[in-house]
This record gives C-alpha cells, sequence and structure tokens, in this order.
C-alpha cells in the first residue's frame, strides 16, 4: 500500500474527493495527453453521481478546469484561481497541460449527469478530441476520498493474490499493528515511524508532519481573520470564528470556556475550508477541522510541554489509525456517509490523542474505537451541495468527541468488548448499507427538508 503520510495533505477547499481529488484528475489526464497535445483542440468533462449531483456546490467543475490548466491544488493561490478562472469563463481558453492555449466553452465542455457510475460513486470522465472532433484519447477517474484518484484501470484490477508484503513493519488492521506494538516494545506513534522509514528518512517524515502542522496552524489564523465575513455560496452563510475568537482572547471566568475554545478550533478552519481556502486533508476536506483542533487544543493545555515531537508522535499516530480506515473501509462520504469522514478524522484524532496523554497501544486503539462507535449511522447531507451546513458544525463535535473518548479509554479498568477493527468494519458495512440520498448527494435529510418547514 505505501506510505502513509499522503493520509494529511495540503490542498483547498472545500472538498477532497470533489475538489482536490478532480483537480488531480485534471493533472494525471494531461500527463497521459501530453504526447498528442498538438493535435488536441478541445477537451470535455463529464461527471456522474456525487460528483454531478452536488458538484456545483462543492466546486467539482472549477477544480476540473484548474486540473486541466496543469495546476496543482498545493500550488493554488486566490490570485491564480482568479486569474485561470476567469480565462476560462470570460475568454473562453483554458491552457491545457499549462503549455498549450485551446478553446473552452462551460455550457458544451462541462456535462453533469444524475447517473452513477458503476465502480464508485464519484465518477468522471475526461475526453480529448482533435480538431475535427476525432476522439484523441478519454480517461474514467473515481474520486475515492481524501484526495485519492483511482482510474477505471485501476479499480477494476483483481487483487493480486499474491500480495503479501515483503516489508519488515507492516500492518493492515489494528491487531496486526498491536502485536507490532508488543513484538518491538514500541508505542504506535514508534511503529508509525518505523513503517515510514521504509519509504523515506525520518528526517523527511518528520519535517513532513512539521510542515503539515504549520498549514494546520495558518488554517486556523486565516479562519480566526478572514477576508469576507460571508461565506460563498447561495446560503449566504455568516462566519462565525471571528466571534468566537474574541471571546477566546478575552478575560473569562466561564468553567466551560474550554469547550468553546475546541469548537472555535474546528470551526475556523472548516470554515476556511468552506470557503476554498487552504487546508489539510485529514483524512479529508469535509473533516479537516478534527485532527487539527485536537492538536490546538493539546497546545493549548500542555504549554512548555508541548513541542515538535508531540506533533510529530500525535500525526503519526492518526495516520497509521487513518491507513487502516482507507485500507478496510472508506473515507469517502459519498460511498460511506459523513460517519467515513467526520467519524474517521475523530477516531484517527482520539487515538493521537491517548498516545500523547501516555496510553498504552491497546488504549490508544480503544479510544479510535469509542470514537468512531459513536459516529456510526452518521450521513452525509450537505445544504445547497456546500460544504457548510452541517459540515462545520459537525468538526467541533468531532474534536470533541475525540477528546472525550480519549480520556474515556485511558480512564477504564476494564477490558472493552468491541475492537477497533470491528467497529471500522462495522462502520464499512452501514455506509454500504445507507440510502444512497445521504451518501453526498443532497437528495435527503437536511438538505431536502431545510427550508420546506415554515
Amino acid at each position: 500500500m505505501g506510505s502513509n503520510l499522503s493520509i494529511f495533505k495540503i490542498g483547498v477547499g472545500p472538498s477532497s474527493s470533489h475538489t482536490v481529488g478532480p483537480m488531480l484528475a485534471g493533472n494525471l489526464f494531461c500527463e497521459l495527453i501530453h504526447p498528442q497535445l498538438e493535435v488536441i483542440e478541445r477537451v470535455k468533462i463529464e461527471l456522474y453521481g456525487s460528483l454531478s449531483l452536488t458538484g456545483k456546490g462543492h466546486l467539482t467543475d472549477l477544480a476540473c478546469i484548474l486540473g486541466l490548466n496543469g495546476i496543482k491544488a498545493q500550488e493554488l493561490t486566490p490570485s491564480l484561481k482568479e486569474e485561470v478562472l476567469n480565462f476560462a469563463m470570460q475568454e473562453h481558453k483554458i491552457k491545457l497541460a499549462s503549455s498549450k492555449e485551446i478553446s473552452f466553452f462551460y455550457e458544451e465542455d462541462v456535462v453533469f449527469y444524475k447517473d452513477f457510475l458503476p465502480l464508485h460513486e464519484n465518477g468522471m470522465r475526461l475526453s480529448a478530441y482533435s480538431k475535427d472532433g476525432k476522439l484523441i484519447c478519454q480517461q474514467v477517474y473515481y474520486s475515492i476520498g481524501g484526495g485519492f484518484i483511482a482510474t477505471e484501470e485501476e479499480l477494476q484490477a483483481p487483487a493480486k493474490k499474491e500480495n503479501v508484503s515483503t516489508l519488515q513493519i507492516d500492518f493492515s488492521s489494528a491487531k496486526d499493528l498491536l502485536e507490532l506494538c508488543e513484538k518491538y516494545q514500541k508505542s504506535v506513534a514508534e511503529i508509525s515511524m518505523e513503517f515510514e522509514k521504509q519509504f523515506h528518512t525520518q528526517e523527511d517524515i518528520e519535517a513532513y508532519c512539521l510542515e503539515i502542522w504549520k498549514a494546520m496552524q495558518e488554517s486556523y489564523r486565516n479562519g480566526c481573520e478572514p477576508t469576507s465575513s460571508v461565506l460563498p455560496g447561495s446560503l449566504k452563510l455568516k462566519r462565525r470564528a471571528p466571534e468566537l475568537f474574541k471571546k477566546h482572547t478575552s478575560t473569562t471566568s466561564d468553567p466551560l470556556a474550554l469547550v468553546d475554545s475546541v469548537s472555535l478550533y474546528a470551526i475556523a478552519i472548516a470554515e476556511e475550508n468552506g470557503a476554498g481556502g487552504k487546508v489539510v486533508t485529514a483524512p479529508t476536506n469535509g473533516a479537516c477541522a478534527v485532527v487539527p483542533a485536537v492538536l490546538l487544543y493539546l497546545e493549548e493545555q500542555l504549554k512548555e510541554r508541548f513541542n515538535s515531537k508531540v506533533v510529530i508522535d500525535f500525526l503519526l499516530t492518526a495516520m497509521a489509525i487513518g491507513s487502516l480506515y482507507k485500507k478496510n473501509a472508506s473515507i469517502s462520504g459519498a460511498e460511506a456517509g459523513c460517519q467515513a469522514e467526520i467519524g474517521s478524522a475523530s477516531s484517527m484524532a482520539a487515538g493521537a490523542m491517548a498516545m500523547i496523554m501516555g496510553a498504552t497501544p491497546a488504549q490508544v486503539c480503544s479510544a479510535a474505537e469509542i470514537a468512531m462507535e459513536h459516529h456510526l449511522g452518521l450521513t452525509c447531507d450537505p445544504v445547497a451541495g456546500l460544504v457548510q451546513i452541517p459540515c462545520i458544525e459537525r468538526n467541533a463535535f468531532g474534536a470533541i468527541k475525540a477528546i472525550s473518548a480519549a480520556r474515556m479509554a485511558m480512564s477504564r479498568e476494564s477490558d472493552p468488548k468491541v475492537g477497533l477493527d470491528e467497529v471500522i468494519l462495522t462502520m464499512y458495512q452501514t455506509g454500504k448499507d445507507m440510502d444512497l440520498k445521504y451518501k453526498e448527494t443532497s437528495l435527503g435529510g437536511l438538505a431536502k427538508t431545510f427550508g420546506s418547514v415554515c
């Protein structure tokens, strides 16, 4: 399966599946057509399923255009985004693969279908044509969650029976992870580090974790002091983080202010994501604020004991847990509902916090299990197809549940009856049983009832 570092990626909002993934698909298509670039004069974007039904609210169409211009998510700036999209919408042109200028007419070249492609709920097809309309190249991509992309061929490829790991340190389940901790007498963070060292140097791993932390802090600061007080989109939702930040920085004797600080961290980052700003997929954009909110909470509480090692150990633990969801279930709201996004993020943050507070490996997995157990069945029903309601507040509750789960796991004296592997499997089965209208289609739940009650 490779390194787990990509569980955390620096990208742009509002959605890893609907924005970051399609942008990457555009990048990959540019690489695919590069040898034939000279004869290509038109490209077509076809969106299916969830990518179509909530595509405009999630900016999927615009992400595809940016990707076909050869722009990578981590390189995008507000000014570059505005320049490229104005060129496409006003001048009716794109610079394909960053090099060839071709005509582009949005109404004709971007097509939204309500149908679903067969292999995943997030499907899209990119096509390139010559001047006389001849199809030069076509590729189907699936955005499988967390900004990860798979082609039609990759998803159809049969699993290799000989898929036995040759790595000295490897794990595909919580059971494997705990056995490694026992065998080598190491913590979950240390086993995660040893696993990553099979792909990268320790210096690179640590530097990557600190880069991710820096981006999380930047997202929080930007969310507290935004350039606009209203989030983009039809809801015209007022940003709440600036007011929460003022209260947070004022002197107060409120004994419950601690809960407000966690809410502030999560809401500020989630609002920045909803605004299309720079965030870290953790493991997705829709759930991008849970992990950093808990880490910011630890920074506030640990004070002088909080350092770079705490950050690195926290993120290494979280990515190890996140990898179990990606390997054995799903981190895609379109595939398994919001339980796969907020639930997975809360589980990752709970286990990571427990690790930092001195939990045993078994307690780390217990904390992760508790957090997910109480997100089971959570639907993905974004109002107006925007990653705003109920997504922003769900990040805050996911963070608070993670903190509670970590504390609960460390305070119990009895052995848990339900294991992390069991709850991961349950989440995936629940997601598969969930009605399609509750899986990021905006066809049910709050998305349907919003505004219908007088």
